[in-house]
């Protein structure tokens, strides 16, 4: 016996005589719609659409009444997002063979995709006709009537529909989300209630109903709902949660977070909500209790995944929002060797570690982190501010040179890149390629206070370009004013131009927000000596080796009474 669609591939030739209108299909041609049919198939099986649609066009042009051949072009029309051919197509299959389950399947697909909810229903009571128990044609109808705003129409679709399925958790929502459109409080609660009465111990009732309560600023109800749940099932994290939010609605904020600490010290709440909840504080962290509670939170959160790499990066996150560095990084270790392919907490670690200057675990910890994520130029920059600390040039070189050839449009990245390798160069007494570094990172940030005073100080060591030197290291001081390091620069390059009367005022400004320098001690002495006042020179020369200084040269100042390059 053939099935279906073979039958209708040819033209279905047990019917009789041909239908008014259409040629009648002869034998040869049967054979010619079988052979085309099954070729486009086998065409739509290895995804050649377009031949496949061609041969099921074929099969239409000879058998215009093959349901088969339209049935298969729409499905092909559908994917090419041609939704009107589809439409007619499917149609005219359903007018040709009312009776196939799946034709009506697929014309209501259509008609949902292009939003033609009043074309549904009527597909609806064909599947329905069809096949009567099947409960998803039922919910697709009601939604439909649910669409149009036919509430009560859909009710009444519901209610049969519980004659055959029974009450249960789909069809109490369905009926619940119409009351609620129809602001009937009372009935979408006697549903879930009516679940409740079946079922008392499942807690995911009691939460439904709290939620509607909730939602609805009917707090009291929702509480004393959630609290009947936590009499049944005290660790059930959800529940807890629901708790807090109910809570917070009463702005009982205390009692609250202490329902959200229950949560999150309930395994069976899963760690991407624990994770979402507390980086919702994330906006709200210029609030002081904001950055503990989240610290709090996290904290339980990592106790009870010890083993999840996300739930202790982000509590090493949250140690670190709160200036807990060295427990930050001991967290951040954990989570890598927990899980090694989380990229940016490699990073993070690597920061922390430059920033407590532990040069050699930045360095361990950043090769590592290359050796599994090769192209990422910001750890390969960091890794070369690691080496430059421990005046390892050459090696930062090599880094820098992979970090700009990474990367393409992060301009700070480029700008820090460029002047770390100013820094190198510098240090390899290649004082062309250095200037080189510093202008071109001017150029992604012309505002790098800490470029410019590099670069300003370099030019002035080697007595070039001063005038461009002290207009870089004015722009340093005013975009960052009060630094000691920065006004000692702008100090210096003054009395380069033997301006030593203002050279003098910036030195100190430079010793006023940083007492105790032997470098800005040292300098005031040079500078005095050559405003005329030796003694004052010498007595600044003497407090620079009280400060720490061991230069020999600075011996000699002292001994000779006199500046000496």
């Amino acid at each position: 016996m053939l099935s279906p669609l073979i039958a209708a591939a040819q033209g279905d030739s047990r019917s009789g005589a041909a239908k008014p209108g259409r040629r009648p299909v002869t034998s040869s041609d049967s054979i010619a719609v079988q052979q085309l049919y099954f070729e486009g198939m086998r065409k739509k099986t290895i995804e050649d659409q377009k031949g496949a649609s061609e041969l099921f066009s074929r099969v239409l042009q000879i058998d215009a009444g093959n349901d088969a051949a339209m049935y298969q072009l729409a499905t092909l029309k559908k994917l090419q997002n041609n939704q009107p051919e589809a439409q007619q197509l499917l149609e005219s299959a359903v007018a040709l063979k009312p009776n196939n389950q799946w034709y009506w399947v697929a014309l209501a697909d259509s008609y949902e995709k292009t939003n033609d909810i009043k074309k549904l229903e009527r597909v609806f009571n064909e599947l329905l006709r069809i096949n009567p128990d099947k409960p998803d044609f039922y919910f697709d109808k009601a939604n439909a009537l649910y669409i149009e705003k036919r509430y009560d129409e859909a009710l009444a679709v519901y209610t049969k529909l519980e004659e055959i399925t029974g009450l249960n958790d789909d069809l109490a929502a369905g009926r619940q989300k119409i009351y609620l459109k129809q602001g009937k409080l009372d009935l979408a609660a006697a549903e879930i209630e009516r679940l409740l009465a079946n079922n008392p111990d499942q807690v995911r009732y009691y939460l439904m109903l709290g939620e509607i309560y909730n939602t609805n600023n009917q707090t009291d109800k929702a509480l004393r709902i959630l609290q009947r749940a936590e009499a049944i099932s005290p660790d059930n994290g959800m529940l807890h949660l629901a708790l807090a939010d109910a809570y917070r609605a009463k702005k009982e904020y205390d009692t609250s977070f202490k329902q959200l600490q229950l949560a999150f010290a309930a395994p069976n709440l899963g760690v991407d909500q624990k994770v979402r909840i507390v980086m919702g504080y994330l906006p709200k962290f210029s609030d002081p209790n904001a950055k503990a509670s989240a610290l709090a939170l996290s904290r339980i959160a990592a106790e009870v995944h010890p083993n999840d790499a996300k739930v202790q990066a982000v509590y090493a996150d949250m140690l670190a929002q709160n200036n807990m560095f060295k427990e930050a990084k001991d967290v951040y270790k954990k989570s890598v060797q927990i899980n090694s392919n989380i990229y940016i907490v490699h990073e993070q670690l690597v920061r922390l570690e430059l920033g407590e200057s532990a040069w050699d675990e930045a360095i361990k910890d950043g090769e590592n982190a290359l050796s599994l994520f090769p192209n990422q130029s910001w750890m390969n920059y960091l890794v070369a501010v690691a080496h430059l600390q421990k005046k390892s040039a050459a090696k930062a070189l090599s880094y820098l040179k992979n970090a700009i050839a990474l990367q393409t449009d992060d301009k700070e990245l480029s700008a820090q890149s460029y002047t770390a390798l100013g820094d190198c160069y510098h240090e390899l007494k290649d004082n062309g390629q250095s200037d080189a570094a510093y202008d071109k990172a001017l150029t992604f940030n012309p505002d790098n206070a800490y470029t410019l005073n590099n670069y300003a100080y370099y030019l002035s060591i080697r007595n070039e370009q001063l005038e461009k030197a002290a207009q870089m290291s004015k722009h340093s001081i005013d975009l960052q004013p009060n630094t000691a390091s920065f006004e000692d620069t702008y100090a210096w390059i003054l009395f380069k131009q033997k301006k030593y009367a203002d050279a003098k005022q910036w030195i100190e400004k430079a010793m006023q927000h940083n007492k105790n320098s032997a470098t800005q001690a040292e300098h005031l002495g040079d500078i005095m000596f050559y405003l005329g006042n030796t003694d004052a020179a010498v007595q600044n020369w003497k407090k620079a080796k009280e400060y720490g200084s061991k230069s020999a040269l600075l011996d000699r100042k002292i001994n000779e009474k006199k500046y000496i390059e």
